[in-house]
């Protein structure tokens, strides 16, 4: 018998199949997710803590003179405030992500993922789905507090269709971000406070005060920064208010992010990838 009969041809029909490798990859994160709920607790509890700390500390202060036609007061003001916490909410869980992605990459796992035959897309569209589908629960769940504490948004179920998917839109954006500066901050620690930025800047927009109460520069920055109009474009949605240009500009700076931030995760991955 001949050397050849005996060594087994290489097969030549073995195909990726990103589809099923990503739905492989979800099933991971969402595993890991049930499995280690605290994150999830945290990145969820932040915004609820914000929630009630400004309708019932500063709820009564910061609401009086929102509109001339009200009286103003805590009733108003949570009404006002809920879109900022709904936004926050995402940003919290894009945190997360951010975390995700490190702990796969300092961990070795996305090197071991590297060796296998899987579709090397599928590794990042596990971790984006997966918290996609975070994100939407941690949305329901503030919403639910918001509503319990006062929240009485004048939504029909058509505004509430279209805030659905301009809040998938954002979220898309952000997560995508999320997994570029994951991979970018060389370990867990950095990737915790790399996002830091995207908790912060909505305080510094029409989040939580009108941006005509802000000083100059201040105000000038808050109105021409990406939050304002997409938290904008959320309150006009919830409350029945016009939006104005707020909806494009919300939809341009959510094109850019999620363009650039695919963009500059596949640039990162692929580079991981060929060390």
């Amino acid at each position: 018998m001949t050397a050849s009969a005996i060594i087994a041809p290489a097969p030549t029909n073995l195909r990726f199949h990103p589809v099923r490798d990503s739905v492989t990859m979800l099933r991971r994160n969402l595993k890991r997710m049930l499995r280690y709920p605290s994150m999830t607790i945290m990145l969820v509890g932040m915004p609820v803590v914000f929630l009630l700390l400004f309708v019932y500390v500063f709820g009564g202060t910061l609401g009086a003179g929102l509109d001339g036609s009200a009286p103003g007061g805590r009733a108003e003001y949570v009404n006002y405030v809920a879109p900022a916490i709904i936004l926050m909410t995402v940003m919290a869980t894009v945190q997360g992500t951010a975390i995700s992605v490190a702990i796969d990459l300092t961990e070795g796992i996305i090197a071991r993922f590297r060796t296998m035959h899987i579709a090397r897309v599928s590794v990042l569209t596990g971790h984006v789905v997966g918290s996609i589908i975070q994100a939407t629960f941690a949305l329901a769940f503030v919403i639910v507090v918001a509503l319990l504490v006062g929240f009485r948004p004048a939504a029909g179920p058509v505004e509430w269709l279209v805030t659905a998917g301009f809040l998938l839109a954002v979220t898309v954006a952000f997560v995508w971000l999320s997994v570029a500066l994951g991979q970018v901050s060389g370990s867990v620690e950095t990737a915790s406070n790399l996002p830091m930025p995207l908790l912060l800047l909505p305080f510094v927009s029409s989040g939580f005060v009108p941006t005509d109460s802000l000083p100059a520069g201040l105000r000038w920055f808050a109105e021409f920064q990406p939050f304002t109009p997409i938290i904008e474009t959320l309150r006009g949605l919830l409350m029945g208010q016009p939006i104005g240009n707020n909806a494009w500009l919300a939809l341009g700076w959510c094109a850019a992010i999620t363009l650039g931030g695919y963009l500059w995760s596949k640039r990162l991955f692929s580079r991981v990838s060929a060390r």
